[in-house]
């Protein structure tokens, strides 16, 4: 694969099981590819006898959602372990756990890609597909995975509330949508639980990550990140999308 913006019409990213296998073979990021499968084999003491994913991660979730959650990148021993985003580290734990409280999930825990987790009306997704080191991506990483999220936004057609957690979702979600000319203006600075009005009546929303970094030092609580989902709710209405 040649840069993120030769592939936006390929066909295989026209449809959700295309767009899964091209995600999962990508290795256009050498440092981070190298990263997840050395992660994948030293493994930590705590899943010595489990098998790493190791690949890139896919967004997971309901396909005719209205809210569309961006985070930043896998988790070495969260989803480059499971292979579902946001699933077996502490971060999945707060975000769908708070998911299931709003309604959005059908079960507050998160644990494997087969423990029965199902979304309603919510697709969470982020701005790299690999675990980076220090849980920093490069910004050419961020933008060779653009293809990815722009896949993902052009078959969430009933899309309506996009939710950034944390300052890097912000400025992924926001400069996609300036290059598909959804939005215009200056990306809007970060605040917890700041809502920016978009075209077309959709809502950009905005929450700290739910990362032990946030959650442990308590920057981040459980009332806080119910209030930003009560808003999201609020957005998009009650009910689920109907086809």
């Amino acid at each position: 694969m040649a840069s993120g913006k030769s592939q936006k019409h390929l066909p295989t990213l026209r449809t959700w099981a295309g767009l899964r296998r091209e995600i999962e073979s990508c290795v256009r990021c050498p440092r981070l590819r190298d990263h997840c499968e050395e992660v994948a084999r030293l493994k930590r003491r705590a899943y010595l006898e489990e098998s790493y994913w190791g690949k890139p991660v896919a967004g997971f979730g309901d396909a005719q959602a209205r809210l569309i959650l961006v985070g930043l990148a896998p988790a070495a021993h969260g989803a480059n372990r499971t292979g579902r985003i946001f699933t077996g580290d502490r971060s999945g734990e707060w975000l769908y756990r708070a998911l299931h409280r709003a309604g959005f999930a059908n079960q507050p825990t998160s644990v494997s890609r087969d423990d029965g987790l199902e979304l309603c009306d919510a697709f969470v997704t982020c701005a790299a597909r690999c675990a980076p080191p220090a849980n920093k991506p490069l910004p050419e990483e961020i933008e060779r995975c653009s293809v990815f999220l722009d896949a993902e936004l052009d078959l969430l057609i009933q899309r309506r509330v996009y939710l950034a957690l944390g300052g890097i979702g912000l400025n992924t979600i926001w400069d996609r949508l300036i290059e598909r000319k959804e939005v215009t203006g200056t990306r809007p600075r970060f605040s917890h639980g700041g809502i920016h009005p978009l075209p077309n009546g959709r809502h950009l929303l905005m929450s700290y990550h739910p990362s032990q970094q946030n959650t442990f030092t308590g920057r981040l609580t459980e009332p806080m990140l119910d209030a930003v989902f009560t808003k999201a709710r609020e957005l998009i209405g009650p009910s689920a999308p109907t086809n």
